[in-house]
């Protein structure tokens, strides 16, 4: 190792479970942070920190001002400037660790684009706060033999785990499918920034171990907290795998290989916001809707994104052709909304 290089790691080189082998391992692996909201700042923070030699970020969302309480990589010139979180995040990171590569990718992850994003990496980590993404990287990584992380934040209360596809149970095993009806999210009922930073932590401390293969401390619960109430529960799942498991034991991808024709509309839970996704990305040439939308309403343009205001409604369009409509959970006005405005 060159002498610059063992003195940013210095002191995570004197911890013996990593060592100078460790770091070696830790500069040639990939891993793929599928959010970066708040658990995948602080995940992405020490990972740029830790030397991982590339980091892909994949985030749908742009900051706004209801995130810099929790989540650590944005600022206000951030959100004045709609800036997509992955974006925002690289450009903080990259001043960090200027050795490594990081790569950010604007887009939400979906059954038919989850294999190019997640299936060349060494390690997938969950900060999303969707279930059904979750079902997606669980099928990829028994597919692909990936281990990933979970974690999941919510009011003072996180949990994590760690699944790997060679050793205990899948997800699926755990939570055979996604819950029905609305579930708690921090849009909905809160968050507190402590936890959130707790939760991220762990799961960066876990990947690392996943990457220095130090299989031995590797964490063998599902732990769950409430930081607020001074409550913890360790439940062992080392021995949880069902044997009836259509992911892990059968290989029947249902997430990954769901059948989908034309584009997806989604309402998000506790956002007042239905997404449009087409399913063939596209370019968008954001100044030419943004003359068309000018003849009908105020429009904002950055280089990745138009927001559009129309009275209680907020059309934002990014520049891959994914559209959000803001101030409504019905998606059949939000239909109506894009064919009017964007296309049919």
């Amino acid at each position: 190792m060159e002498n610059k290089y063992l003195e940013r790691y210095s002191r995570q080189i004197l911890f013996s479970q990593i060592g100078e082998a460790g770091q070696e391992k830790l500069a040639k692996s990939c891993v793929a942070i599928v959010g970066v909201g708040a658990l995948g700042t602080v995940i992405a923070n020490h990972l740029t920190r830790s030397g991982v030699g590339f980091i892909r970020i994949i985030d749908r969302d742009f900051v706004e001002k209801t995130n810099l309480q929790r989540q650590m990589l944005y600022d206000e010139n951030d959100a004045l400037e709609n800036k997509p979180k992955a974006v925002a995040a690289y450009e903080k990171l990259i001043k960090i660790n200027s050795s490594i590569k990081i790569e950010p990718v604007v887009t939400d992850i979906h059954a038919w684009n989850a294999e190019e994003l997640l299936s060349d990496v060494d390690v997938i980590i969950d900060g999303t706060d969707n279930f059904l993404t979750r079902y997606i990287i669980n099928d990829i990584s028994i597919k692909y033999s990936i281990p990933w992380v979970h974690g999941a934040a919510v009011r003072s209360r996180g949990m994590f785990a760690v699944f790997t596809p060679t050793h205990g149970p899948c997800y699926r095993c755990l939570f055979p499918n996604p819950p029905k009806g609305q579930s708690e999210t921090c849009d909905m009922v809160g968050v507190i920034s402590a936890v959130t930073h707790l939760v991220g932590s762990f799961e960066a401390t876990e990947v690392i171990k996943l990457i220095v293969q130090d299989h031995e401390n590797r964490n063998p619960n599902l732990e769950q907290f409430d930081i607020w109430l001074n409550d913890e529960m360790k439940m062992d799942i080392s021995n949880s795998r069902n044997p009836k498991c259509p992911a892990c034991e059968k290989h029947e991808f249902e997430f990954l290989n769901a059948a989908f024709q034309g584009d997806d509309y989604a309402a998000l839970c506790g956002r007042n916001a239905v997404q449009i996704t087409p399913r063939k990305e596209h370019k968008v040439d954001l100044e030419k809707m943004k003359e068309i939308l000018l003849n009908v309403s105020t429009v904002e343009l950055n280089p990745f994104l138009l927001k559009c205001h129309l009275d209680e409604i907020t059309i934002i369009l990014f520049n891959n052709g994914r559209v959000m409509i803001q101030g409504t959970d019905d998606i059949t006005k939000a239909k109506a909304i894009y064919a009017k405005y964007i296309g049919s």
